[in-house]
């Protein structure tokens, strides 16, 4: 059972637009979404680069090819690399003078989140470019599926578009896992000076993650981009967006490959669980605008004191401990 469960769990998401609702499928399609920019955070997150900026990779990676399609008329295959060439410039922009000059922790953070709340006032203030906190909407191109635009008519095909990327997604950070980079950063993580005398080249490794997880997360940006054909500052950035992606892989296991993909299921069930409640309240006359951000905060917490290896990593604790005590 163990060496088929992997065949039989990539049988049944081949299956899924086949079989699944609408509605389902396209939560299953955010998921896979919010998935692959979350695997993306964790290449960084877990050899202790807390970046609290991921949102501003994310928004540069739907909007440099959102502008680029409707003003330029280039094509997003074209556009989303040029998006993820730009998303990985940024990092390189921000993170080098960061690590050449050893800001990391906390200030580091900082340093990201002052990147995320920066791109996101540039996107506002380009108003009459990016549509500002209005948002901004990608042209269509005809009214069916579009292969030159990467638009799709329908759920289904898109699905299979997002499943790909989600695979890559896993497969760079199991690339990354059993590189000789991981135990670079592990050790940089541990000791960074110890690392430097050792021969470890710091700065290089530090970048080389960042600038992948930057690359990864604008993939996320621009597939989002092309999906929802809608767009805003507050929507895919800023530092509820930021707050969410370190939540989520916090949530479902910062050490494991499918740890964010069980946060951004765990996640977007609590984003629909608000929305509803939201609405519900606000048309009793009751404003909670703001109460997603709160209570992430508030679980964050809890899951870093309670479960700091999240949902998936503590279950994998537990059933390795199970075994050694029935064997012993």
């Amino acid at each position: 059972m163990g060496k088929s469960f992997p065949y039989i769990i990539g049988i049944a998401l081949l299956a899924v637009p086949f079989v699944a609702p609408a509605y389902p499928l396209h939560l299953i399609i955010m998921i896979l979404i919010w998935s692959l920019v979350y695997t993306a955070w964790s290449l960084m997150g877990r050899f202790g680069l807390v970046s609290l900026g991921h949102g501003a990779f994310m928004s540069i990676g739907a909007y440099v090819t959102a502008l680029l399609w409707n003003y330029g008329g280039i094509s997003p295959w074209i556009g989303i690399p040029a998006a993820m060439i730009t998303a990985a410039m940024m990092a390189l922009l921000v993170a080098y003078p960061c690590f050449q000059f050893k800001i990391v922790g906390h200030y580091f953070a900082l340093v990201t989140l002052a990147l995320s709340e920066v791109v996101k006032l540039v996107i506002i203030a380009c108003r009459d470019s990016t549509g500002g906190s209005l948002g901004f909407t990608p042209e269509r191109h005809g009214d069916g599926t579009s292969i030159f635009a990467f638009q799709f008519a329908d759920k289904e095909e898109f699905y299979f578009v997002v499943l790909i990327a989600w695979g890559i997604g896993l497969l760079i950070w199991r690339a990354v896992d059993r590189s000789m980079i991981r135990f670079a950063l592990d050790s940089i993580s541990e000791d960074e000076d110890a690392s430097a005398a050792a021969g470890v080249h710091v700065t290089a490794s530090k970048l080389k993650i960042t600038m992948l997880s930057a690359v990864l997360t604008a993939l996320g940006g621009a597939l989002y981009c092309q999906y929802q054909m809608f767009i805003g500052p507050e929507v895919i950035g800023g530092i509820g967006i930021s707050l969410q992606i370190v939540f989520a892989v916090v949530v479902g296991g910062l050490y494991t490959m499918l740890g964010p993909t069980i946060g951004a299921i765990i996640t977007l069930l609590m984003v629909e669980i608000f929305r509803n409640l939201i609405t519900s309240l606000r048309n009793d006359g009751i404003d909670l605008a703001g109460l997603d951000t709160t209570v992430y905060g508030l679980m964050l917490i809890l899951f870093i004191i309670f479960l700091p290896k999240g949902v998936l990593g503590e279950a994998i604790d537990r059933l390795a401990g199970g075994k050694r005590r029935s064997q012993g």
